[in-house]
């Protein structure tokens, strides 16, 4: 019984820990899908593609335009290559709005980054 108690003392932690960085590692995941979907991706022959930034212009004013395009953009032109294009996020429950502990990212399109206040202490993605 006295070793089941140890075993127990020593794993949870552990548990715990695992868990955390399992979070950490999801966050830092979706993190850069945001990052991807803002800049757009290169494509295997080299060429950029699609991404808010550069079928609009500049950056999002917020996430949320990742998903739904605002109001103050035109649609896509095939004809100037300007617009908005997406969505570049799927939209679905807005869960890529929210990191890991379900704690809404926080965007800062002047700063140019990307932070998640959810573990306690801020991971920051620049993009």
């Amino acid at each position: 019984m006295l070793v089941l108690g140890i075993v127990a003392g020593v794993a949870i932690p552990r548990f715990g820990n695992m868990h955390e960085s399992a979070k950490v590692a999801a966050t830092k995941t979706e993190m850069q899908r945001l990052k991807s979907a803002i800049l757009g991706t290169q494509g295997t022959d080299g060429t950029p593609r699609g991404g808010f930034e550069l079928d609009v212009g500049h950056p999002p004013n917020r996430l949320l335009d990742l998903a739904k395009a605002p109001d103050s953009l035109a649609a896509w032109s095939p004809f100037s290559g300007r617009g908005w294009n997406g969505p570049y996020m799927s939209s679905e429950g807005g869960e890529f709005l929210r990191d890991a502990w379900d704690s809404t990212y926080q965007f800062d399109c002047d700063s140019r980054t990307i932070t998640s206040i959810g573990s306690g202490s801020n991971i920051v993605l620049s993009f």
